[in-house]
């Protein structure tokens, strides 16, 4: 099923059937939110009743909240009352009686997903003012499915009331045994318990579940597997935990999941929860792979082992049209966290294609497909994210003039490996670097996005750079904020007033040619409207809002649907013997999203001059 992500999809419409309509489409949950004019803070009406009387005072008014509406509830009612005015602060032991109470009056009901989790809800209670705490611990955080869990299970209790520790189960671990039962708990004293358990061979390796296919634009695509998940914030626990008390001569049930504690040394101490991970990482060490229609590169895969002495084969997953020699290949790999590094020669079909390339191993019987990426700050828990190992593969008529690039990386940059791809040699460059021998040999220059913000030290060798293009060089400039830096461009770029306003975000809005006999539109490659087809999240963003239109030339405008054409996204200036581009056209989104006419744009620019 399709499950909506964040995001405007547009005002809802007038007709509250067709409101309903939409809301069952998208599935539960539904957030409408208000946004500007009299539909936002302050005024209008936010909320349109479509049955019922109309609230007057409060949205509930009318909803019966409380036990009253459930058969038999007047008592719990009562008893809740009773736990909480005499609930005393100095001894929250007191009210266990008065909980348990409730907790009969509970189990009388009708089975109902509301009532189960007040019973859930109650248990927590309980266990709070007991002081009963309760604690699963591993020595490791990461566990490949079929290897063996070694749990420490801890309990103290606070409380004088008696206690006995009667089980431990595991409900997704079928046939896994107890832990020994039952302990009688002693007031202040820890009761443990060491098991060992096979995660089970079947368990899917931990990826949050909206995540786990790949996406369509604006929507999540959740397995049906899954469904029931939808609107939880997280993933349930791998392996989940369940300990069973007595109490006054009733069960309660906690849940908790296996933990691997951490140490503090620089900063608070964290833990951990179980990640699933597989017995092969897989990991393409390139984000795009660029052909020539009908042409054929090698594509290299690099293996990580989660365990040792690990063996199986190694398969492309290929969409129509692409083929890969040899089909699969054997690996074996010794230790624990070794490496193998695999090629196939992959042939691209004669037309031109972007595509996912895809990739999966075959361990033992089972099938996997993932790659690794850890998110490890000091202020947030580990997270850990195992999307399908791909690389974005894109076959396109591709022309160039130079072969060698300096780039000054920007903020969150992926574009020196598309450059590559593309067939330069890229050489990263420093501020110390923006003087006639470091720039040598050099046929172009890129700035990275808001390389002017990250990089203080092009900022103060600007003018050298400006210098190097007036004696013939070219140099693309990627959209950047510099804060009104006067020296931006060789030639004056205004961005007052804030550029949000100026930028294209429909990837599907028209273009229009303003300089169509302009080398950058001709030479090598000559641009045509297909060239702006399938692009990716938006056009561009951040345009100057002036400029000087004696020194450059706009290429492009660029128009959102109900808005003016805008034309400073593609600025090309000449100075001196060179060129100076400024480019607000997403580039940093397009090439490494595989879009074929956005890598045929881009070579253009690069072989300005030449």
């Amino acid at each position: 099923m399709l499950f909506r992500s964040p995001g405007s999809e547009g005002a809802l419409p007038d007709n509250p059937k067709e409101i309903v309509r939409i809301a069952r489409g998208i599935g539960y949950p539904v957030i409408i939110k208000a946004a500007g004019g009299g539909g936002g803070r302050g005024g209008g009406n936010t909320f349109t009743v479509l049955a019922g009387d109309a609230p007057t005072t409060d949205l509930m008014d009318g909803i019966d909240t409380t036990w009253n509406r459930v058969s038999g509830g007047a008592e719990i009612a009562r008893l809740a009352d009773d736990a909480i005015t005499n609930f005393k602060v100095e001894d929250p032991s007191a009210s266990v009686t008065t909980l348990l109470a409730i907790k009969t009056q509970l189990a009388k009901l009708p089975k109902d997903i509301i009532v189960d989790e007040k019973r859930q809800m109650l248990d927590r209670i309980i266990a709070d003012c007991l002081g009963l705490t309760i604690e699963t611990t591993i020595p490791q955080a990461e566990v490949v499915p079929g290897e063996t869990l070694r749990l420490t299970h801890t309990v103290t209790k606070r409380a004088a009331t008696a206690v006995q520790w009667t089980g431990v189960r595991y409900p997704n671990s079928f046939g896994a045994p107890s832990a020994p039962a039952p302990i009688s708990l002693t007031t202040g004293q820890a009761a443990t318990q060491q098991v060992s358990v096979v995660l089970p061979a079947t368990t899917r390796v931990t990826q949050p579940y909206w995540l786990r296919e790949q996406a369509r634009p604006g929507l999540f695509v959740v397995p049906d597997v899954d469904r029931k998940l939808i609107g939880t914030p997280e993933n349930p626990p791998a392996f989940p935990v369940e300990m069973t008390f007595a109490v006054g001569g009733q069960t309660i049930v906690l849940a908790t999941e296996p933990y691997q504690n951490g140490t503090a040394t620089t900063g608070p101490t964290r833990r951990r929860h179980l990640d699933v991970i597989p017995p092969v990482i897989v990991h393409f060490p390139t984000l795009t792979k660029v052909f020539s229609p009908g042409g054929t590169k090698p594509v290299t895969i690099e293996l990580t082992a989660n365990r040792a002495n690990t063996a199986g084969t190694l398969q492309l997953d290929l969409p129509a049209g692409w083929t890969a020699t040899p089909a699969t290949l054997d690996f074996r790999i010794a230790d624990s966290g070794g490496k193998s590094t695999l090629t196939f020669n992959v042939k691209a079909p004669a037309g031109t294609a972007s595509t996912n390339l895809a990739a999966h191993v075959t361990v033992g019987g089972q099938r996997y497909a993932t790659d690794h990426t850890a998110i490890d700050y000091p202020h947030i828990p580990y997270q850990l994210l195992q999307p399908t190992a791909m690389t974005r593969a894109v076959s396109v008529d591709l022309q160039k003039k130079g072969s060698r690039l300096g780039y000054f990386m920007g903020s969150g940059d992926d574009m020196v490996d598309c450059l590559t791809e593309m067939g330069y040699s890229v050489k990263l460059l420093t501020g110390a670097d923006l003087n006639p021998q470091g720039l040598a040999g050099l046929d172009a220059v890129v700035i990275g996005v808001r390389a002017f913000d990250e990089k203080p030290d092009l900022l103060a060798n600007v003018d050298a750079l400006f210098a190097w293009v007036e004696a013939g060089g070219t140099v693309v400039a990627q959209y950047n904020r510099a804060g009104g830096t006067p020296r931006f461009g060789p030639y004056m770029l205004n961005f007052a007033g804030g550029a949000p306003a100026r930028r294209t975000t429909d990837e599907n809005s028209p273009v229009s040619f303003l300089a169509p006999e302009h080398p950058a539109m001709l030479i090598p490659n000559r641009i045509s409207q297909s060239d702006f087809t399938n692009w990716v999240q938006e056009r561009g963003t951040y345009y100057p809002s002036s400029w000087d239109t004696e020194k450059y030339t706009p290429l492009l405008a660029l128009t959102d649907p109900g808005e003016d054409p805008n034309s400073g996204a593609l600025l090309v200036g000449r100075h001196g013997q060179g060129y100076y581009v400024y480019s607000g056209v997403a580039f940093f989104r397009q090439l490494p999203k595989g879009v074929p006419g956005a890598y045929r744009l881009m070579a253009n620019l690069l072989s300005l001059g030449k």
